[in-house]
């Protein structure tokens, strides 16, 4: 158990194909954009081990290309766990996830 928990704190970065068609199959068209954002933030959240996930603005645009209803099949993104800079921080990690072909704020 001591193991998972010292992994899970460590700083990584890994890249993930994420099949939103999967996710949004039988969704209403005008909710269907706003579901791929969480469910993006969600799969960050379990992948990571992180409640706070911050989106790229690159990957939001990827998501409203096509507008609210036709949202990209596939997306393939760049998840990273940081650090916390902040001493009152009440959580040590939080995720950021990118599109893998934009560039990110660093």
């Amino acid at each position: 158990m001591a193991k998972k928990e010292r992994r899970s704190k460590e700083v990584v970065t890994r890249e993930y194909t994420i099949n939103l068609h999967k996710k949004l199959h039988k969704i209403k068209f005008k909710s269907r954009a706003p579901r791929a954002v969480k469910e993006i933030k969600g799969f960050a959240s379990k992948i990571m081990g992180t409640n706070d996930v911050r989106l790229d603005v690159n990957l939001n645009k990827a998501v409203w290309s096509k507008g609210i209803k036709n949202v990209p099949n596939k997306l393939r993104i760049v998840i990273s766990r940081r650090r916390n800079d902040d001493e009152d921080a009440k959580v040590r990690c939080w995720s950021f996830a990118r599109d893998s072909t934009g560039y990110s704020i660093e």
